[in-house]
């Protein structure tokens, strides 16, 4: 077993193991139990050493331990897909669900929900995914997402690299990963496997990796090595954030997340706005118009590198971007990406309720 497969395993899984570690609250404790009963969770070591157990306000803790959660009376499942295990949502893109682990328990991702399959369905759907993408011109990348794509295993990782990286309608390959951020070690501690997996299919195939970095705490040591290893490698490296309540809703934050990934060789690329994931309800949401506002007021003292991400909402008819105000005071908005094309890039604006957090 390699040290990061290790540090996985013990990473903390259950209630018992963070109660008094992390001094939560009976309140906490609750909310804790009832996603503990739904969802998969591990805390690697390391990414809990993060965490003041004394601040109640602790924005580390804020994203892995639940406050107000409760069941939700309209549970939902994804399956907007056209093959099991990928969705092609927009024409020249294909997102690959290659597992359903996530670590810190990622309260703010909805891909949680998707309709999981079997270990044995993942590896037989490779074929046919490739079979598909292959039978569509217009699909130029592929995004292997999850769960986390690094926490599958690096023989799983070459049969996705291997299945897509000699497509001759592919440009790129993309893995959605937070391991960077939350277990460096996946990078660090593999004996050079993943590195030199990677490497060898990049000469094939430009590959990108997008992390998932949300608070400058997050930029460690160990972190920014891990992305040094992997630019080395020959990826590219782009980061997605949400923006979220108690962690990172204030101009300075996002101002010193973007200018610290920068400074380690990320290219700032989305901030999303918080959406609710489908079976717990736990208000992370900034209401959209103070969404705009920080991150206006944090782009004014940024460069044009660390100002280069989207502020981006992503609904279920596309990727809507955030502008800014009209002097009528109705919030701008345009399609970054869109299903219908009439929408793609039609710019719009509309009034925004006080505390509305999404578009209806």
């Amino acid at each position: 077993m390699k040290r990061w497969e290790q540090l996985l395993e013990d990473g903390k899984r259950t209630l018992e193991d963070l109660k008094d570690r992390l001094n939560l609250t009976e309140e906490e404790a609750a909310a804790f139990q009832l996603v503990e009963e739904h969802y998969p969770i591990v805390i690697p070591e390391g990414y809990l050493r993060l965490i003041s157990p004394w601040d109640a306000d602790d924005p580390i803790k804020r994203m892995c331990i639940p406050l107000a959660t409760k069941p939700s009376d309209d549970v939902k499942y994804i399956t907007d897909t056209v093959i099991d295990g990928g969705q092609h949502k927009y024409d020249q893109s294909v997102l690959i669900m290659t597992n359903f682990d996530c670590l810190t328990y990622a309260r703010r991702c909805y891909r949680k929900d998707f309709v999981a399959l079997s270990p044995d369905e993942v590896t037989t759907r490779i074929p046919k995914l490739a079979e598909y993408i292959g039978d569509h011109p217009e699909i130029d990348n592929i995004s292997i997402s999850g769960g986390d794509a690094f926490l599958n295993s690096n023989q799983r990782i070459g049969e996705y690299l291997k299945a897509f990286s000699f497509l001759p309608n592919i440009d790129y390959i993309r893995f959605t990963t937070s391991t960077p951020a939350t277990l460096p070690e996946r990078i660090t501690e593999d004996d050079g496997e993943l590195l030199g997996l990677l490497s060898r299919y990049a000469k094939a195939k430009a590959i990108v990796i997008v992390t998932q970095f949300d608070h400058p705490r997050e930029l460690t040591d160990k972190a920014v090595v891990a992305l040094r290893m992997l630019r080395e490698a020959g990826c590219t490296i782009r980061n997605e954030a949400v923006l979220m309540k108690g962690v990172n809703d204030d101009p300075d934050t996002i101002l010193e997340l973007m200018n610290g990934l920068v400074a380690a060789g990320v290219d700032p690329y989305y901030l999303y706005q918080c959406r609710r994931p489908f079976y717990v309800q736990d208000n992370l949401q900034v209401p959209i118009a103070d969404g705009i506002r920080i991150v206006e007021s944090a782009k004014e003292r940024m460069s044009g590198m660390s100002k280069s991400f989207r502020f981006i909402l992503a609904h279920r008819w596309g990727k809507v971007e955030m502008l800014g105000f009209l002097e009528d005071g109705r919030a701008v908005f345009k399609y970054h990406e869109a299903r219908k094309d009439e929408d793609q890039g039609r710019i719009f604006a509309t009034e925004l309720a006080e505390g509305q957090t999404w578009l209806d």
